[in-house]
């Protein structure tokens, strides 16, 4: 056992563990050069500590990191043990034709943000887009105008950190919003908790509904498996552009290259996905004030892929998030139609399994690596008897053989093959 004066401090023990999730808020927390986001061996986004942490900070990063816990406060009105707290469950799209066309599903967050931007309800938007100086890198933008908005349009499957700058964020003095994962979203929900006199700078949190964070690596294999070179592209789009819409590769000759939704995510992108996110129980955005995800049309059972008008499915969770969307309906920026809340099972059917799974692959992350994320307040143990036995403890010794041989400290190579 390692003597106290030789022990991990807790963001390296977190990222040992293979429970980072990459938000960037221990970074934003921290002193400058105390804590710096990089870019792994392993193709994800981790903290590396480069100086000595306060006792304070650490303390800090403790209560809101969310690969420490995810928690809900104590008492969550109108709460659904599968979905979270639903408020209004709907589905719609962007009045703005092109807006929706634009966005990864019906447009709706998109058009949400453009609504808080014209209203002048808030003074900007921070939420992630495209880097300026890498395709297939993330960044966060600061939104102020319509067409920034419609920049950071379309999802972007790869590592983000947006929290890191959440001091810098604050330090403006203006009112934002903050759209980002679920984990993130998570975040600053917490350091909001602890951090009350910036509840009302940043009046609203809105979420999408994540199936995980694939690695830089499955990326560059994406756009590989495209036929380009992914040190020739001039741009990069994973999807969006109609819906699901196709992930668009060009390169700086012009010559551009296409695969469709189901081959990028499901062949490709979905392998590379970090350990967390495979023992996630909130991909739903569960802290969100408002939740958009694709509002899949099923076929035998499953989500089908075609190319369609884009539809969302809209969840909203607070009583803000609910004035929110009924003000953005008024206001023509969104419709909507309210659906039954046993309609979004046929839609987002992965996120249903993740839930009721989650306890059982935490437990098995717990005997394989003695620690876990803990959840609290989620309706976990509700959710995992409707597993049933024989899936939970399938997924306990799957979850447990995978924690076992999958490679997870933050700056750990990859074997060679």
């Amino acid at each position: 056992m390692m003597s106290k004066k030789h022990e991990m401090n807790l963001v390296d023990s977190v990222v040992a563990a293979g429970l980072c999730t990459g938000c960037g808020l221990c970074e934003g927390l921290s002193a400058v050069g105390e804590i710096s986001m990089q870019l792994s061996p392993l193709g994800y986004l981790r903290p590396k500590v480069g100086g000595e942490v306060s006792s304070a900070v650490e303390a800090e990063i403790k209560a809101c990191c969310p690969g420490v816990e995810v928690a809900h406060e104590k008492s969550v009105e109108h709460y659904n043990v599968n979905w979270g707290a639903l408020r209004g469950v709907k589905v719609g799209y962007a009045v703005d034709s092109y807006v929706r066309h634009m966005g990864s599903s019906g447009g709706v967050l998109s058009a949400l943000c453009i609504h808080l931007l014209e209203s002048k309800a808030v003074d900007f938007v921070a939420h992630i887009a495209v880097s300026q100086t890498d395709p297939i890198a993330n960044e966060l933008q600061l939104s102020r105008t319509r067409d920034d908005v419609i920049r950071a349009a379309g999802s972007r499957y790869a590592p983000s950190a947006p929290l890191r700058t959440l001091k810098a964020l604050l330090a403006t003095g203006e009112r934002f919003a903050f759209l980002g994962k679920p984990c993130d979203v998570a975040a600053l929900r917490a350091y909001m908790r602890l951090h009350t006199s910036v509840r009302d700078q940043i009046p609203y949190l809105l979420s999408f509904m994540c199936a995980g964070i694939p690695s830089h690596h499955g990326t560059t294999e994406l756009v590989r498996a495209m036929g380009a070179d992914p040190d020739q592209l001039a741009s990069f789009r994973y999807r969006g552009d109609g819906w699901p819409g196709v992930a668009r590769a060009v390169q700086r000759d012009g010559e551009a290259f296409e695969m469709d939704y189901n081959r990028s995510w499901g062949g490709i992108l979905g392998k590379h996905l970090q350990f967390r996110c495979k023992i996630c129980a909130d991909g739903t955005g569960e802290l969100a004030d408002i939740v958009c995800a694709d509002a899949w049309y099923g076929k035998d059972g499953y989500p089908d892929f075609e190319e369609r008008a884009g539809r969302s499915l809209v969840l909203a969770r607070t009583e803000a998030g609910q004035a929110f969307v009924n003000r953005a309906e008024a206001d023509r920026s969104i419709v909507t139609e309210d659906i039954a809340v046993d309609e979004i099972a046929a839609m987002q059917p992965y996120q249903l399994d993740r839930k009721r799974l989650a306890a059982s692959r935490g437990f098995a992350t717990l005997l394989a690596r003695g620690r876990t994320t803990k959840y609290r307040r989620l309706g976990l143990r509700d959710a995992t008897l409707q597993a049933g036995l024989i899936g939970s403890l399938r997924n306990v010794w799957g979850t447990y053989r995978r924690a076992v041989g999958e490679p997870h400290l933050s700056y750990q190579k990859p074997e060679s093959k």
